[in-house]
């Protein structure tokens, strides 16, 4: 499987390359929008990885996979980048994204998530997860759906659901979720993840998501609402 990176944090780059190759994936990386434009138009990728906040500029790697997209070129890609917000996220799924993953992130969600996309590019698998309670995780409409009808969430009740959702055999700590589902946002208080904790137990049931004693949180076993 060929991948292209266009990341311009050379260490961060290294790293992912490395860490790819170590699976058997064929990465070329690129340090900036242009070069990663006409790399992406020479070559026929599996997967593109997109930082988002390059050279050329805070907006360039939306730029670049929207660009992309205009010219009909429908490779899964996967924004990796620090911008966290709600509003990047969704800029970043309207511009054309497939997924997106933000830092710091545990490089075995970064293959767990590579693998997903690969997999439903290739028609090998359903966007559709699992969830306690009878729910279900729709990964390409960003829902939660209870017997096929969405359950309304918040943007980032969702987030915290996905989270859980790709990794349900691990326990989270709550400074753990709130690198990943309040990225980007100072002084965020622990506290509030156990608000939204027990806004989605309200929404989905009070076995959705487990407490872990003394760590913080996973989500429930799959048996218990089935």
């Amino acid at each position: 499987m060929r991948v292209l990176l266009v990341e311009d944090d050379p260490r961060l780059a290294a790293l992912i390359v490395e860490g790819l190759s170590d699976d058997g994936l064929i990465i070329d990386h690129a340090p900036n929008a242009a070069i990663g434009r006409g790399m992406a138009e020479l070559e026929v990728y599996d997967l593109l990885i997109l930082d988002v906040m390059l050279p050329e500029g805070p907006q360039a790697g939306f730029d670049l996979a929207r660009a992309l997209r205009n010219q009909r070129d429908k490779t899964p890609i996967l924004f990796l980048t620090a911008r966290g917000d709600v509003d990047s996220k969704l800029t970043g799924l309207d511009t054309g994204g497939d997924d997106y993953l933000t830092k710091p992130f545990d490089f075995r969600e970064l293959r767990a998530r590579i693998r997903a996309l690969v997999r439903r590019a290739r028609g090998e698998a359903s966007n559709l997860i699992p969830l306690p309670g009878g729910h279900t995780l729709d990964l390409a409409a960003h829902q939660v759906l209870k017997n096929g009808h969405p359950v309304p969430l918040t943007p980032r009740e969702y987030a915290l659901v996905e989270c859980l959702g790709m990794n349900p055999g691990r326990a989270y700590s709550r400074n753990s979720l709130i690198e990943r589902v309040w990225s980007g946002e100072s002084e965020v208080d622990t506290k509030v993840v156990d608000v939204y904790v027990s806004s989605l137990r309200r929404k989905l049931g009070e076995n959705f998501i487990e407490t872990v004693r003394g760590l913080g949180y996973r989500l429930g076993r799959l048996e218990e609402g089935a």
